[in-house]
């Protein structure tokens, strides 16, 4: 099991938790939403409970809980800045499908 950041997404990361003063690291998840069946939880972590898996990479910790980890296994966190807006991508090698929209994905069963 792995879940990985890239450098531009550690210092994102890092820089949020920064101006934020507090926080163990980034939490990822997923929640059952859209057409498509799933949509990405991100949000920043203040305690990491018993079930979850923590990941560490560019010096930045990953938190994720037992529910979403066959989900996310294997993906790859970017930040990206395109013209004037900005964001996270996930690029996840278990996603077979998304939504037009870009909300929701399915993941093979």
């Amino acid at each position: 099991m792995s879940v990985t950041l890239t450098e531009n997404a550690a210092i994102q990361v890092q820089n949020q938790l920064d101006k934020r003063g507090k926080g163990l690291g980034l939490r990822l998840g997923v929640r059952e939403s859209g057409c498509s069946g799933y949509a990405y939880v991100i949000d920043f972590a203040d305690e990491i409970e018993a079930e979850d898996t923590v990941f560490q990479d560019h010096g930045v910790k990953v938190i994720i809980n037992k529910d979403s980890l066959s989900i996310l296994d294997g993906l790859e966190l970017d930040f990206a800045r395109e013209g004037i807006n900005s964001a996270f991508k996930f690029n996840n090698p278990n996603v077979e499908d998304a939504c037009g929209c870009g909300e929701s994905f399915t993941v093979s069963s």
